[in-house]
This record gives structure tokens, sequence and C-alpha cells, in this order.
């Protein structure tokens, strides 16, 4: 059916006719609130993206750092290991060398003991690591601080 006609008005419309003109202007009105939506989603997410390509450089820096400096910290300790055995060697020798047959006074031993930096007659264990390096490094470089895994590295993003 045509439905109910409106009286009073120069030109009548069927009732059906106003509901679906009423629907049209309902659902432009959405159609422009969700396309008014979507150019804001669009925008935020190219802010979004930015900020995240920002903290991928900083983070890739950030690792280089990590690298390098652990690279700086391995040669050291092969360095402070190196010079700790020259030392050692020096140490047993000045012990173990009778001067004009006289042996080191217990006095001079302790001096070179303490000279030394550790108790008399102790060796260094392959690998030790001196207390020092390790306290100046351990927040920067601690293994529960920092995961360092170059695994997203390698993906690829579209």
């Amino acid at each position: 059916g045509l439905g109910e006609l409106r009286a009073g008005h120069p030109f009548v419309l069927p009732l059906d006719y106003i509901q679906i003109a009423r629907h049209f202007e309902a659902t432009r009105q959405r159609c422009c609130r969700l396309e008014q939506d979507g150019r804001l989603a669009r925008e935020q997410l190219a802010r979004v993206e930015a900020e995240r390509a920002a903290l991928e450089v900083k983070l890739k820096h950030a690792r280089n750092q990590v690298e390098v400096e652990m690279k700086k910290r391995f040669r050291a300790e092969a360095e402070l290991e190196k010079q700790e055995r020259k030392l050692q060697l020096v140490f047993e020798f000045l012990m173990g060398e009778p001067w004009g047959n006289k042996v080191l006074s217990g006095e001079q031993c302790s001096v070179l003991s303490a000279l030394a930096g550790w108790p008399l007659g102790a060796t260094l264990a392959p690998g030790r690591r001196s207390s020092a390096v390790d306290e100046s490094c351990q927040s920067l470089l601690s293994h529960s601080d920092i995961s360092y895994d170059r695994t997203e590295d390698d993906v690829v993003r579209n």
C-alpha cells in the first residue's frame, strides 16, 4: 500500500516515503561520522607508526652501542688478564728468587702482596674477572635488564 496521506501540505507524500527519506538521512549522517572516525584513526595510525619507526631507530642505536661497549669490555678484560698474568709472574719471580743468598723478609713479602692486590701465593683462575670491572659494568650490561636478541631485526615488515 501507499500508506496514509499527510494532509495539510501543498504536496502530500505517503508516510512510507517520509520514513525512507529519514532513514536515508540517518544513514548518510552515520556514514559521515564513520568517514570522520576513519580519517581520525588513519591520522592516529600514521602518528603511531612514525613513533614506532623512531623507537626502532633508537633501539638499533642502543643495540649497536651495547655491542660496542661489550667489545670494549671484552678487550679490557683480556688486557687486564694479560697484565695480571705478567704481574703474577713478576710476583712469583720475586717471591722465589733469593736476593744475594737472602730470601725476602716477611715485611717485604707483605708489601709485595699488598702491591699485587691479592693474598700471598694466590694464583689467577682462568677467566677470572676483576670485581671493579664487574661493578662498573654490571648495571649497564646486566643480563636481567637487557634482552639482546636480533631476531626481530630480520623481520620484513610491509
